[in-house]
């Protein structure tokens, strides 16, 4: 066993088979949400039997809900041997250690992470829709998700990525050139 950075326990393991390609989108608004951010992104690296592969540009995006502070949004993906009810739990609990409290639906927040894409899986649970049910309505999602998986077929419509942003406003998605979700890493 190997300390990390963080001093979390990381346990080497061989490579996990079969591993399946995802999605996570990322949000922030409240407290220093770049350093939010890169924080989920150093803890879910650090998670054994997930791999985070791939990583859009930082936006800052107008919310979506009541009154509230701008977002700052990426999405990253995935490799993984975790079921999606595991890698859900990590997300929640990563959420949880970022300081996430969930106080008003569509509120502001510390850190959001949504499972959006989990290989092909179509999956409807009480506790985990994928794909995302509103994955398809937000321009926030869908602008970096096809910076960094444009060709992906989105399984509950079978269209791609790429053609699924042209139907969403893209107004009030901002990219953030100057700054990066991966400088922490």
């Amino acid at each position: 066993m190997t300390a990390t950075a963080a001093g979390h326990q990381h346990t080497p393991e061989a490579k996990c088979n079969p591993e399946i390609a995802g999605a996570i989108a990322m949000g922030s608004n409240l407290g220093d949400s770049l350093a939010t951010l890169q924080s989920a992104i150093v803890r879910l690296n650090q998670t054994p039997g997930l791999s985070l592969v791939g990583y859009s540009s930082l936006y800052r995006t107008a919310p979506v809900g009541p009154p509230q502070p701008d977002y700052l949004n990426a999405c990253v993906l995935f490799s993984t041997c975790l079921p999606p009810d595991v890698l859900l739990k990590t997300l929640l609990t990563t959420e949880a250690h970022l300081g996430r409290e969930r106080r008003e639906r569509w509120g502001p927040r510390t850190l959001d992470l949504d499972l959006l894409l989990y290989g092909d899986v179509i999956l409807k649970t009480p506790s985990l829709e994928i794909p995302h049910p509103r994955m398809g309505d937000r321009a926030f999602v869908l602008v970096p998700l096809a910076e960094i998986a444009a060709n992906w077929v989105e399984p509950g419509s079978g269209e791609t990525i790429a053609d699924l942003v042209q139907r969403v406003d893209p107004q009030g998605v901002e990219r953030l050139p100057h700054l990066s979700l991966t400088a922490a890493l």
